[in-house]
This record gives C-alpha cells, sequence and structure tokens, in this order.
C-alpha cells in the first residue's frame, strides 16, 4: 500500500503541492518570522514555492499577515527573499 504524501498549500500561488517541495515560514512563540528548511522549527508554520515569484505575490497579497494574525515589516521580507536565494 502507498503512504499518504501529505500536501500542503502555496501563499503564494495557492497550489497544493506536497509537503517536502515547499519551504516552511514559521513564526516561533516569541514572534520572530524565519525560514524552515527541515521543518522542524517550533511554532506555527505557512508554506511557500521555492521561488522568489511566489513570496512577491505573497507579500502582494498580504497572506503572511493573514496567516501569522500580525502585522510583518517590510524589512523582514526582504531578509526571507534573501534566505530563500541563499538556500539553506
Amino acid at each position: 500500500m502507498q503512504k499518504k504524501i501529505p500536501m500542503r498549500q502555496c501563499l503564494g500561488c495557492r497550489q497544493m503541492k506536497p509537503k517536502r517541495e515547499l519551504i516552511r515560514v514559521v513564526r516561533s512563540p516569541e514572534g520572530e518570522i524565519s525560514l524552515d528548511f527541515k521543518g522542524k522549527k517550533p511554532g506555527r508554520g505557512a508554506y511557500l514555492c521555492p521561488t522568489p515569484e511566489c513570496l512577491k505575490r505573497a507579500t502582494k497579497s498580504r497572506a503572511l499577515e493573514r496567516a501569522f494574525e500580525t502585522s510583518i515589516p517590510d524589512d523582514v521580507y526582504e531578509a526571507l527573499g534573501r534566505e530563500m536565494e541563499g538556500g539553506e
């Protein structure tokens, strides 16, 4: 029997994709927002495709702010963009 593959929705392109293909954005219990490439950090998670376009769409539509129920400063979005380009 085939093992079930967990699916998550990208906040940028709104497509359902396997969890392992997406990057997890985490709001820690302290309120810090960062990328989680391993999927192990504690906190509230939201998922994005590993492309800068999806991050731009999520920024424009304020999808991360809705997912985390908090306002996110522009410098955090810039840091996420640099982190995404840099990879792990």
